[in-house]
């Protein structure tokens, strides 16, 4: 079960030592593995992602793209109330996004010189999605709408069959929802290496994004450079601060609903009261009984998972700061005072009623976050994850002329006579 810590200095940092290194347990030979299918799918195309399909799947589907009305029928064979439900969160998530948008621009000066950038969405996107008991129809949503809303052209989702060969309605009616312009049955790192290099069936992509699996995860890093991906993401993780107001109830299910994620999950309390940490410990013992996924979050708990009472909530900032964690759930008196100490986090939820889950679904910032403590440098999936920018420059005669000098001299002081010599020949 969790362990309880008090910061003395050195035993919270052996263990948060331990949970960044939690990310390399890995299997060494998943890479050559991985390595092995994208130069398969590179040099036999369609036939090698069916070969994979079969292999890992079971059954190949009885066509790889699924047709447009077959995408658009799966809103019929879902449950009308997820429908709905589905609907209200896409239009959070456009709305919050929609702000992120920003527009190319333009500038003058006196002497006639313009310069500006030009912002534009990316021409093709592929999105992976995983299916069987992993599908989640928000991922979908999280991807493909800021996409779409960057401007990005063509938005190619990539999914797993069902066992039966069929593509999972509720990840399909998402899609549909979203605005993904075309779906694949495919899944695996073959499916990421289709993306990448394109095949006779499935284009070739700019960028891909979506979560994946240890295979999938790996099929994007070893791609990365001939297109583009969203980030490198590790086990799931929550920090929670909490004072002596927090309601341990509410603690304990938080916690756990990151732990259930995966067995390398970590879920952290920071806490400034004994008696919040202990009444913790007792929730999290009676509300894992009855939960689904058990074993799943006795295992993280057990191996990555802390309650750390620290002796005042500026120490506790500090931890969470240099923890830098994925999820951060600030239940404190008065919340809204630290958002402004909270530097590394890849999203705040503020006070004893927006839990993680609120921004897992439905109330519209992304949920596709930096892990492993890149939130010290990565920001979450966004519009601006979906374009691209150029600058443009014209100078008249007149200006380059003024400015001359300086250039030939920056050119000449870096030994770079080429360089200069494209503005002397200029006024010889």
């Amino acid at each position: 079960m969790i362990k309880i810590i008090k910061a003395d200095g050195s035993s919270e940092k052996e263990f948060l030592t331990s949970v960044r290194e939690r990310s390399n347990n890995k299997n060494k030979d998943v890479t050559a593995i991985v390595s092995e299918i994208i130069d398969n799918v590179r040099q036999n195309g369609d036939k090698a992602v069916r070969d994979y399909t079969i292999k890992f799947d079971g059954k190949a589907p009885d066509y790889f793209e699924v047709p447009k009305e077959e995408i658009e029928k799966s809103l019929t064979q879902c449950d009308p109330d997820f429908i709905s439900t589905l609907k209200k969160a896409a239009k959070n998530i456009s709305d919050f996004h929609a702000r992120q948008k920003q527009q190319s621009w333009l500038t003058t000066k006196e002497n006639g010189v313009v310069m500006g950038q030009r912002v534009r969405g990316l021409e093709r996107v592929g999105l992976y999605v995983p299916g069987g008991t992993a599908a989640y129809p928000s991922s979908v949503l999280m991807n493909a709408i800021p996409a779409k809303i960057a401007g990005v052209k063509e938005l190619i989702m990539v999914t797993p069959p069902l066992k039966d060969g069929r593509a999972n309605p509720d990840i399909m009616a998402a899609a549909f929802i979203a605005g993904v312009d075309r779906v694949f049955l495919m899944g695996g790192a073959q499916a990421v290496a289709a993306l990448a290099y394109g095949t006779e069936t499935v284009p070739k992509v700019d960028k891909i994004v979506g979560p994946g699996n240890i295979f999938v995860a790996t099929a994007k890093k070893l791609l990365y450079g001939n297109v583009d991906i969203d980030m490198i993401a590790g086990p799931s993780e929550i920090l929670v601060l909490a004072d002596e107001t927090a309601n341990p109830k509410f603690l304990a299910a938080d916690l756990m609903s990151q732990a259930e994620h995966d067995r390398l999950a970590s879920a952290i309390l920071v806490t400034t009261s004994e008696k919040t940490a202990n009444e913790t410990v007792s929730e999290l013992s009676r509300q894992m009984e009855y939960l689904s996924r058990k074993d799943i979050i006795e295992e993280s708990l057990t191996n990555y998972g802390v309650i750390i009472i620290c002796d005042d909530m500026e120490k506790a900032l500090a931890m969470a700061n240099e923890l830098a964690p994925e999820h951060l759930e600030v239940c404190c008196n008065n919340p809204m005072e630290y958002i402004g100490k909270i530097d590394n986090a890849g999203s705040v939820f503020l006070g004893n009623y927006s839990p993680e889950p609120l921004g897992d679904y439905f109330a519209g910032p992304n949920h596709v976050l930096p892990t492993s403590g890149t939130a010290r440098f990565f920001s979450p999936l966004s519009v601006d994850s979906f374009v691209k920018k150029s600058s443009f420059i014209y100078y008249t005669d007149e200006a380059l002329r003024a400015d001359k000098d300086d250039i030939v001299r920056f050119a000449e002081t870096e030994g770079l006579t080429a360089h200069a010599n494209s503005i002397k020949v200029r006024y010889e």
